[in-house]
């Protein structure tokens, strides 16, 4: 289905975040400190301005539980997140069923349900939010009151009909909310109706629907792209020529959690029944990094910088949200983390983003955003790489040409080159 900044490698230590394990490249030269910007903390700033939007810091409540409705959404901007985003909506939430259970892990060193080891894969197999849309219009525009200088974020999603996508924006616009995320990516049950996943696949679905929402939206529009394609690029082009002023990637990828071997019923289970669900957590942070990727390299060479990128694919850590940041990222978003380890977890996330930050001598989050980009290339230029260095090194090893080569001042090193032992 298809529709120069240089910096040191790092690992995560258990006990305080990031060690360093040495310079990538000898020409190295870290920021310069002099003028170097620091929160009221005196830490580095992670504050961040995307599509004229200021946010304190880059992490974001992705759309989903974590944002269905007032009371949790609320504790979010309690806790410190950066923004939230709300759980889909659409005009006629009567439509919206959901099941329980809804929810199957997968966790390590156990088979599919096991009581033991670490969670590394989430599923799901929810809906968009099942509350009236009078009731979340009335949630949303009091958390504006509220919390009038943070970011909320309202997702959106409709059946492939222009007055209803129109009726849906008007309303949602006039609770203050100060951007949009469009829902073009839920890999189950709305796709079945021609929504989610069935129009972020169809590009010329996907034109069209944004056609109709840019030409409405009076705030910035992010298009919420699915993994579960040949090529992300193809679609996230279209959006950002359609108007969209940022792309988010990526939603749940499709799966099957698993087989309970003792009922030989597929999880979750649902009256002895299941359906593919949406795949998270961990286990699909690689994934997503070559997606974001992959759609960054698309925008940098492509579009102007104004346009925005937001990432998300398990983010547990600050040295997850760091990896999405040197892909390009502005901004990282979380769900399911937040599921498993609750609101809280935005201060670890920015305390262990900040230790990353200082090592680095970096002062704010522009200073390394999309510095490891450069740094992918195809497996035709590794292979000449790889070629050029083996014979530079072989050049190096075999030391002198000639005799009219030797220098006073490198004798010993010249005569060290020549050595085979």
């Amino acid at each position: 289905m298809a529709c120069s900044m240089k910096f040191s490698t790092t690992q995560m230590n258990p006990s305080h975040g990031f060690v360093s394990l040495g310079p990538i490249r000898p020409d190295f030269v870290k920021p310069n400190r002099v003028g170097f910007r620091v929160s009221a903390s005196g830490e580095p700033d992670l504050s961040v301005e995307v599509n004229g939007l200021k946010l304190p810091n880059p992490f974001v409540i992705g759309s989903g539980p974590p944002g269905t409705n007032y009371t949790v959404m609320k504790r979010a901007f309690d806790e410190g997140w950066g923004a939230v985003i709300a759980k889909t909506v659409s005009l006629d939430a009567s439509k919206v069923i959901n099941v329980t259970p809804r929810y199957a892990r997968l966790k390590v060193g156990g088979a599919n349900g096991s009581a033991k080891g670490q969670i590394i894969g989430w599923q799901n197999i929810e809906l968009i939010s099942d509350r009236p849309l009078e009731t979340m219009l009335k949630e949303l525009k009091q958390l504006k009151e509220e919390y009038p200088d943070r970011i909320l974020i309202a997702s959106i999603m409709e059946e492939f009909d222009k007055a209803a996508w129109e009726e849906l924006i008007d309303r949602v616009e006039q609770t203050g909310i100060d951007a949009f995320e469009i829902n073009f990516s839920c890999p189950h049950g709305m796709p079945e109706r021609r929504m989610g996943a069935a129009v972020g696949q169809d590009c010329a679905l996907l034109e069209e629907v944004c056609g109709w929402i840019n030409a409405k939206a009076t705030v910035p529009v992010w298009a919420k792209m699915t993994p579960n394609i040949t090529d992300i690029t193809q679609p996230a082009k279209v959006a950002l020529n359609s108007g969209c002023e940022g792309i988010a990637a990526i939603n749940t990828i499709m799966s099957v959690m698993g087989i309970n071997l003792t009922t030989l019923r597929p999880e979750p289970c649902v009256e002895g029944y299941s359906t593919p669900g949406g795949y998270s957590a961990k286990a699909v942070h690689p994934i997503a990094l070559a997606k974001v990727m992959s759609i960054a390299k698309m925008m940098k060479s492509e579009f102007s910088e104004d346009r925005s990128l937001s990432a998300i694919g398990g983010v547990e850590s600050g040295a997850d949200a760091a990896e999405f940041i040197l892909l390009g990222a502005d901004t990282v978003q979380v769900c399911t983390g937040v599921m498993m380890h609750g609101y809280p977890l935005v201060k670890k996330l920015c305390s262990e983003l900040q230790d990353f930050m200082k090592m680095h001598n970096f002062s704010t989050i522009e200073d390394f955003r999309g510095a490891s980009l450069e740094y992918f290339t195809t497996h035709t230029d590794l292979v000449k790489r790889q070629k050029e260095a083996i014979q530079q090194r072989k050049a190096i090893r075999k030391g002198l040409k000639s005799d009219k080569d030797w220098t006073g001042d490198g004798f010993v090193k010249e005569t060290e080159s020549m050595v085979s032992n």
